[in-house]
């Protein structure tokens, strides 16, 4: 997990914003909460104009709800939000690997992988593959990282 994000810091920092802020949520800091509270403390730190990274997924009915209370909430000051999530996948024909990948899901549950949310005040586009993430900034003040 920690050289995945680390392959993500190092691809998302190629460009250097003045006032992107990214904070890192580790699950443990949202695993006792319930879906409702997940979703609303992600989406208020969103709020704050930073990029959340959560380390492990959410649920595809919190994602909905995710995307469905940014859209009651939208207004002059607050225009929406991106998300992406990278998981390991197993698509793999490996009959190994896919055990060895279902055994740690067993284990991990929603851990595995990580989910980029930001505001699409700052956050143009987050395009993904399954092994990287790239952020795209909505505005035109970039510079290159040397």
């Amino acid at each position: 997990m920690a050289k995945t994000l680390m392959r993500f810091m190092k691809v998302s920092l190629r460009w250097q914003v003045d006032t992107m802020m990214l904070q890192f949520v580790p699950y443990t800091e949202v695993e006792e909460l319930g879906s409702a509270r997940r979703v609303h403390k992600l989406l208020d730190i969103v709020k704050q104009d930073k990029v959340v990274v959560l380390q492990g997924r959410l649920t595809k009915e919190e994602e909905k709800d995710l995307i469905a209370i940014t859209m009651e909430n939208i207004n002059e000051t607050f225009k929406g939000i991106e998300l992406a999530v990278i998981d390991e996948s197993t698509e793999s024909k490996d009959f190994l690997k896919k055990a060895k990948s279902n055994f740690y899901n067993f284990l991990l549950g929603d851990r595995r992988g990580f989910t980029v949310i930001g505001p699409s005040s700052m956050v143009k586009e987050i395009k993904r593959d399954p092994h990287k993430i790239e952020l795209m900034t909505a505005d035109g003040k970039r510079k290159k990282r040397k």
